[in-house]
């Protein structure tokens, strides 16, 4: 795909995104055939922020987001400044129809992983992290019926990329222990609670970071120092609406909330 094309298929995408409507899929001229060609078009939603690049997410780590939105494996997207709120925040609900929120495990890295020929390891990998987060993500598709579009289309729409809640940083301790049998609690208001754990990301929050290390590299990006990982969903997705609160309770490692305007 031609840089010219990415660039207006990413400017339809974004227009959709701003004016909170959506689109069936792209038209063929500027429809992704591969992951590859999903990423050059993702990669022009940068020039939508003024500031450096927040992080990266991971769609469908789990088989409940898998099932979501119909597809086999996960997907990175990028996380815009722009789009990220602090823990407590109060955020606009608007348009969103996908309607869910995310309880996630974040991790900030303390070093440059760049592309390289080799694919890196799970101990190399965990040793340029600085920190882990907690998180909620709010997802959200510029396609009518994101079940129908493919990989390489909702990879073009940023991996479903919306709003994120960047939480408290967790106690050191989180590295002794085990995230994959870690138990986190989401509740919506009183109306609706739910349980998860670590092993729905992909089998360990860590891996899910480790796929995302060599996702990138595979495709000649680097994941940077400072940036926030947010690996998925740990629960299946919070049923959400205008005016709701949003916590999730991450047991010894601590608690993040935050709420929806009427």
């Amino acid at each position: 795909m031609e840089l010219a094309l990415a660039k207006k298929a990413s400017q339809l995408l974004i227009r959709h995104w701003r004016d909170g409507t959506t689109l069936v899929e792209l038209p063929l001229p500027l429809r992704p055939k591969t992951r590859a060609e999903g990423y050059l078009i993702q990669s022009q939603i940068g020039n939508l922020s003024t500031r450096p690049l927040f992080g990266w997410k991971i769609a469908a780590t789990s088989l409940a987001g898998q099932r979501h939105i119909a597809v086999d494996g996960p997907l990175a997207g990028r996380l815009l400044a722009e789009m990220v709120h602090q823990n407590g925040a109060t955020l606009t609900f608007g348009a969103n129809h996908m309607r869910v929120a995310e309880a996630e495990f974040a991790f900030r890295m303390s070093r440059d992983l760049p592309p390289r020929d080799e694919p890196y390891g799970e101990n190399e990998v965990l040793a340029a992290v600085a920190g882990l987060h907690l998180a909620i993500e709010v997802s959200d598709s510029r396609y009518t019926d994101f079940t129908l579009v493919g990989a390489a289309q909702l990879i073009a729409d940023n991996a479903c990329g919306h709003q994120f809640v960047l939480g408290p940083e967790a106690p050191p301790l989180w590295r002794s222990l085990d995230l994959a049998a870690h138990r986190v609690i989401g509740r919506v208001g009183t109306r609706l609670e739910r349980e998860g754990i670590g092993a729905n990301v992909l089998g360990d929050p860590r891996i899910a970071l480790v796929w995302l290390a060599n996702e990138l590299s595979q495709h000649g990006l680097t994941l940077a120092k400072d940036q926030i990982v947010t690996t998925g969903t740990c629960l299946v997705p919070l049923e959400i609406a205008a005016g709701d609160n949003v916590s999730v309770d991450y047991g010894p490692l601590g608690r993040i909330a935050m709420r929806f305007a009427q």
